[in-house]
């Protein structure tokens, strides 16, 4: 059994009905059960118990001993970069759409989070990418992603050329709307989208993947996790916006260059026991739908 938790902060986007029910409840139940909780003081989160305490949201996630978010991948990936600073794990309750992060589903018994609380469940540390801009006289820190960092042209109807390096040799010049770095966890996500292979969350890898390239021969590569991506665009004319999970961080011109690398903090995600990589995927991605309750040869 690993350890058991005291103290929970609560995530979840407010502004949604479905995330905001289950926030409500959860809380309850914590409370309930007597832990400690704690939300966001500036966020809509109206109906909870008088016993959750409120506190900023730069202070939310060092506040618990766990780190809960509520919603879908979206919500897990801002959680996730909380998390990371506060150095706390992460567990997820889907309430989105696929929910390949958040693997929990919010039912009445809530028996799932108590094993959890209880101390038993099972947990891995997943890669972080770090993105950085190299101007000509300054180094611009870009933030972390869970998922991916993408460049994507910033002129409809345009196509952005651009070259890439890893390791500071040449990869390839490309042409089309952008460029993906994705993790294994990002494989499944927009790197997904642009044709890229599903990479097993447990490898030390990167997928490198172009969006709508102009060649068709331009296809998504696999390279090795201590590689260093670097991404520079072709036409002085040109500039790119810069993304971090989905949240525009920064922006590159001609003559800069993004640079690409893990980061040395990993996240902490927290799996109900029996997680199963292959069953998310075969759920979330509707494979062998007509086979589903086939019992396995072995």
């Amino acid at each position: 059994m690993s350890k058991a938790f005291a103290k929970v902060a609560l995530m979840g986007n407010t502004g949604d009905t479905l995330v905001l029910e289950s926030m409500r409840s959860v809380a309850r139940h914590l409370i309930d059960r007597g832990l400690a909780v704690f939300a966001a003081a500036n966020s809509k989160l109206n109906g909870l118990p008088a016993a959750v305490t409120r506190v900023p949201d730069s202070e939310l996630a060092a506040s618990g001993d766990l780190v809960i978010a509520v919603g879908g991948d979206g919500s897990m990936l801002h959680a996730a970069r909380a998390a990371v600073a506060a150095g706390k794990p992460l567990l997820g309750i889907n309430r989105g759409r696929l929910g390949f992060l958040a693997d929990v589903s919010p039912s009445d018994d809530f028996s799932a989070l108590d094993s959890v609380i209880d101390g038993q469940y099972d947990s891995e540390r997943r890669m972080l990418l770090r993105a950085e801009i190299l101007a000509a006289h300054e180094v611009r820190d870009c933030g972390l992603a869970l998922n991916d960092v993408v460049v994507k042209r910033q002129d409809t109807g345009r196509l952005l050329e651009f070259q890439t390096f890893v390791d500071d040799r040449f990869v390839n010049a490309h042409a089309g709307d952008g460029f993906i770095v994705a993790t294994p966890t990002g494989s499944t996500a927009y790197a997904l989208s642009c044709g890229g292979p599903i990479v097993a969350t447990g490898l030390d890898a990167i997928v490198l993947a172009p969006i709508c390239p102009h060649t068709l021969s331009d296809r998504p590569i696999v390279i090795p996790g201590p590689s260093v991506t670097d991404i520079k665009l072709q036409n002085d004319k040109d500039c790119a916006a810069v993304s971090c999970d989905g949240e525009v961080t920064g922006q590159i011109e001609a003559g800069d260059r993004l640079r690409v690398a893990v980061a040395e903090q990993r996240v902490e995600l927290i799996h109900p026991v029996g997680y199963d990589y292959y069953g998310i995927l075969r759920n979330k991605l509707h494979w062998g739908r007509g086979n589903r309750a086939a019992k396995r040869d072995r």
